[in-house]
């Protein structure tokens, strides 16, 4: 699991199955994107309460997120391939790949995930 907080109205939460590939590569593109930095290690119940948005890699991280998402708190909880430009719904885990390219593929995808949603709410910004 990786967080930022963007310096705008939002703060995000990546969370992946192991939190050691995929949202910690999210984090390092997020946080470049918007030159800040910041690092958590696991969720707790807090995160709910803390970040408007908890991003989950993939369909598991999302029904895993919302079995312990108290009633009342405010994250939204949302796929970062939502917003990839691409169509590509799932960030795949690379860990679980054999080459080294299936770590160049999971940055470029977080990059362009990451790059369409601060558009997104530079956008809805008033």
């Amino acid at each position: 699991m990786a967080g930022a907080e963007s310096g705008s109205k939002k703060s995000v939460l990546f969370i992946c199955l192991g939190n050691i590939c995929r949202s910690p590569i999210t984090e390092a593109v997020f946080l470049d994107i918007i030159k800040k930095k910041g690092q958590r290690d696991q969720i707790n119940v807090e995160d709910f309460y803390n970040f408007d948005v908890i991003f989950g890699m993939d369909k598991q991280n999302i029904k895993d997120l919302k079995d312990i998402q108290p009633k009342g708190s405010k994250a939204v909880l949302e796929m970062l391939g939502t917003y990839d430009p691409e169509c590509k719904l799932i960030i795949e885990d690379p860990y679980y790949g054999s080459r080294i390219e299936d770590f160049e593929e999971v940055f470029d995808h977080v990059v362009r995930c990451c790059e369409a949603y601060l558009k997104r709410i530079q956008t809805e910004a008033p």
